[in-house]
């Protein structure tokens, strides 16, 4: 290329210079199409890995391949130094931008590749949820740390602010005080974050009931968690709430849960046959994991007896679909062969009484 512009030399001061962006953008296209090519063409044997590489790297590396090459190629153009210095600290820049671009979202498919290894759809994810938590929190504090970096190489890159860096790194720790007390909350935040992501009282996709309200644990950011409440709405908290205050976690070491069905009956109802059709209810339906089922009268009153069925599920969402279905069916068994052991009132008339409540 320097070559080609000393035969340019006695053209107009513009030529050279037009003729290098052109040609750096004809190699960034060029390279751009040669690496979609390849992705596409190992599709075949890591479909997944190159698929997220297709998807996150398309358009990144337009900008920084054609922006090396002009970088590398500004000396051979003849500009005014006065002008050199201010494209060369520009394309600095801009290349120091494009190049966090492109780690970013190397970062993003890094991620892809290990939430596929860790899928949270399988029915026993404890541990997937884990992992996947910790990877969303590190990822998150990767790239604000990265981001930090970039932006310091850009300010470097200014001749001024390399000159004063001792000044300005004084006077960044004073108003870095002034900072931290300002943005304490903040950054109690983001501490009682990384203690989330690596003590885990919380994960993602967690059943949670927080104040009140039963949901999941849908993003646990740097600074707030989201729970998904079970009619779809948002519970949005500050990440210290889980540090702070107390909250009950239904899959915290197990996604497995236990769910329980109260009936209310008359205690003409016989015992033996609501416990057959309760284990034949439970048979029939795949929401049931087999391993627990259990029926107790836990309760007696001067009106009812309270019974109690226990079944487990593969995770609280099943749990709770199952416990419906199990109380409808139970329900509907006791309409149809016991409607006289439905809860109703007992009363006995004496002549006395039926005397004075005709008066």
């Amino acid at each position: 290329m320097p070559l080609l512009f000393d035969e340019l030399s006695g053209a107009p001061t513009w030529v050279p210079a037009v003729l290098l962006v052109t040609l750096s953008l004809a190699v960034g296209f060029l390279a751009r199409f040669i690496l979609l090519r390849f992705i596409r063409y190992w599709q075949n044997r890591d479909r997944k890995l190159f698929k997220s590489l297709e998807k996150h790297l398309r358009g990144s590396m337009f900008l920084f391949i054609p922006l090396l090459l002009i970088s590398t190629g500004l000396n051979s153009v003849n500009i005014q130094p006065g002008s050199l210095s201010f494209i060369t600290t520009t394309i600095n820049i801009f290349i120091i931008l494009s190049f966090c671009s492109v780690i970013i979202r190397l970062i993003n498919v890094a991620q892809d590749m290990l939430f596929i290894r860790y899928d949270i759809n399988l029915s026993n994810n404890l541990r997937a949820r884990k992992i996947r938590t910790q990877i969303m929190y590190v990822k998150k504090v990767a790239i604000v740390v990265l981001v930090t970096l970039c932006l310091s190489l850009i300010l470097l890159s200014f001749p001024g602010v390399r000159k004063f860096g001792t000044t300005i790194l004084a006077g960044a720790g004073v108003a870095g005080i002034i900072i931290g007390f300002a943005l304490q909350k903040s950054l109690v935040n983001l501490f009682a974050g990384i203690q989330i992501a690596f003590t885990q009282p919380i994960k993602i996709d967690d059943a949670v009931v927080v104040e009140n309200e039963w949901g999941w644990i849908e993003e646990i950011n740097l600074t707030y968690v989201v729970v998904r409440i079970w009619d779809l709405r948002r519970l949005v908290l500050p990440i210290t709430y889980f540090t702070e205050n107390a909250f009950q976690n239904w899959t915290r070491n197990n996604a497995q849960i236990l769910g329980s069905v109260f009936l209310y009956l008359d205690y003409s109802m016989p015992l033996d046959p609501l416990r057959k059709h309760f284990e034949k209810v439970l048979s029939e339906t795949k929401l049931w994991d087999q391993q627990t089922q259990v029926l107790q009268v836990t309760d007696t009153t001067d009106k009812t007896m309270t019974i109690r069925l226990l079944m487990t599920a593969q995770n609280s969402p099943t749990a709770w679909d199952l416990r419906c279905y199990v109380r409808e069916k139970m329900i509907e068994f006791i309409q149809q062969n016991y409607p006289q052991s439905l809860p109703h009132v007992r009363a006995t008339f004496t002549d006395a009484g039926f005397r004075e409540a005709s008066q």
